[in-house]
């Protein structure tokens, strides 16, 4: 589970307002972290299958904000996933 700290950093770096905490950047942002946190624990517990099924779930909520992302603004799309370090 991602701590509280770092998910004030994720969103302290993709907000777009003072208040913005549920953008689709804020939301790809969060999901990659969870991602990483994820990906790690698979490294140690190869057969954690439960875990490799929520790994894919989060993939695909993260594609769906990106894509949705994309479809709004471009260029705010293009932003993100620079700042998140992840491939288009």
């Amino acid at each position: 589970m991602i701590s509280s700290e770092k998910k004030q950093g994720v969103v302290a770096t993709l907000q777009t307002k003072k208040n913005d905490t549920g953008s689709a950047a804020v939301q790809a942002g969060i999901f990659t972290e969870r991602i990483k946190e994820l990906t790690e624990h698979l490294k140690v517990n190869k057969k954690d299958f439960a875990a490799r099924r929520g790994l894919l779930q989060l993939v695909g909520k993260r594609k769906r904000a990106l894509k949705y992302l994309a479809a709004q603004d471009g260029q705010a799309y293009l932003d993100t996933i620079a700042k998140l370090g992840i491939r288009r």
